[in-house]
């Protein structure tokens, strides 16, 4: 007997169904039911959060630029948190879900997407919590154009959408891939934008720096952040095309990561 066809639009919704429910199996897998649960997924980039700032709030690092040490802080490592941890989550995410692959509607691409919104929707929380925290008790301003926020900040989920697709379809190729890529978000922290402003640096230095796609959304974050008190050198337009390019390039991986595939 021949498959019945089936709509884009149904087929759309069943895998929404998927990722939804995969969403909220890697939750509960992750933070459990017990203490305050699914309240550590916004909870736990926060505390991160905070330690930096409480960092550099200590280090007196206000007193290097005439900008606010605690929004500073928010908006560059809640950037970092937004890629990285999104990225590194992905990485050998396949093995542990084997069995759930012996159902013919779970792709890699919905393990790989559960994974990302998860950490995308914790990231976000805990910058939209923060921001209205710190606001609120006069520790930082609340952004100025928070326009140009929302576009910077989707701009970051796209950027770890695609990453995460690279690097979570070649880790499971490569398991030296997975211990490299793990010492290289060590590496790209300090590069990523999050301790320091584009127009500080060299000349030199800053063409180097702003060829790192990152870079950009950081520098977006914090224009509509500060506005017009501070410098910033974003370029959405190279943000989006380095977006798109990682993406198909992500897309064909996880399209020969599914052939490799073996469900248990």
């Amino acid at each position: 007997m021949a498959p019945v066809p089936i709509s884009l639009r149904r087929a759309a919704a069943i895998q929404l169904r998927v990722i939804g429910a995969l969403l909220l199996r890697e939750a509960i897998t992750r933070y459990g039911r017990h203490n305050i649960g699914l309240l550590w997924m916004v909870g736990e980039p926060m505390l991160f959060t905070l330690g930096v700032a409480g960092l550099w709030a200590t280090v007196k690092m206000h007193t290097v630029a005439d900008i606010p040490v605690i929004a500073f802080a928010v908006t560059g490592y809640s950037c970092v948190l937004g890629w990285r941890n999104t990225a590194s989550r992905c990485a050998k995410a396949i093995e542990p879900n084997l069995s759930l692959m012996y159902h013919r509607n779970v792709k890699v691409i919905d393990i790989f997407m559960a994974r990302i919104l998860l950490e995308l929707i914790g990231a976000t929380g805990s910058l939209i919590l923060l921001t209205i925290f710190f606001a609120l008790v006069g520790a930082m301003d609340w952004p100025e154009d928070i326009v140009t926020v929302a576009a910077g900040w989707g701009l970051i989920g796209w950027f770890a959408l695609a990453l995460g697709f690279i690097v979570g379809s070649i880790s499971e190729r490569s398991e030296t891939f997975e211990r490299l890529w793990h010492v290289a978000t060590y590496i790209m922290f300090p590069l990523s934008g999050a301790m320091f402003m584009a127009h500080w640096l060299p000349q030199s230095f800053q063409k180097i720096v702003l060829w790192l796609p990152m870079v950009h959304g950081t520098e977006m974050v914090r224009h509509g952040y500060f506005g017009k008190s501070t410098i910033t050198m974003e370029d959405p337009l190279y943000f989006a095309s380095i977006n798109l390019i990682m993406t198909m390039v992500g897309l064909v991986l996880v399209r020969d990561c599914e052939k490799r595939v073996q469900p248990e």
